[in-house]
């Protein structure tokens, strides 16, 4: 499948960097899980890499660290550095996996360290402004596909060169 071609307002994640760019958010993004808003910020920062919807990062001040917890699971990522994982339990119901951080990233994405990233594929709902997103297919990736978005996105169906 080829790019598509991004209409006015749009973004085509073709045109997205490599390596990736760190911005600010000037959107709401809000996450929910089992019935409860487990973090809302206006403070966000969103990751773009070529091929990839965004990925939203959220200050640990604008979550509720409770329902997190930690794992010993880490993973590698060559631009950021040394992820740490977290499970997502809320009354009782728990999402395996589903948030992510980086304590001390690379000195180029330094201002997301202890910032938290959700799998939307693991949620309730994640939200971009009132807009509820689709979650990038693959259980690795963790972009967040909203209408401004368009791909095709890698790991999904018609993805180039995957």
């Amino acid at each position: 499948m080829d790019k598509v071609e991004p209409g006015p307002g749009q973004e085509s994640v073709w045109d997205y960097p490599r390596p990736p760019k760190l911005e600010d958010c000037d959107e709401r993004i809000r996450v929910v899980f089992n019935g409860k808003t487990i973090a809302d910020t206006n403070d966000a920062k969103r990751v773009l890499e070529t091929s990839h919807p965004p990925v939203y990062y959220i200050p640990q001040k604008d979550v509720v660290m409770d329902f997190l917890q930690p794992l010993p699971d880490t993973s590698y990522c060559e631009w950021k550095g040394q992820a740490n994982y977290f499970d997502v339990t809320v009354n009782g119901e728990k999402a395996n996996k589903a948030a992510w951080c980086y304590p001390e990233p690379t000195q180029r994405f330094e201002s997301i360290a202890h910032y938290l990233a959700f799998y939307p594929q693991k949620m309730e709902a994640c939200f971009v402004g009132d807009e509820k997103v689709d979650a990038q297919q693959g259980g690795f990736y963790g972009g967040w596909i909203t209408t401004n978005i368009v791909g095709p996105f890698k790991g999904g169906p018609g993805s180039i060169g995957w």
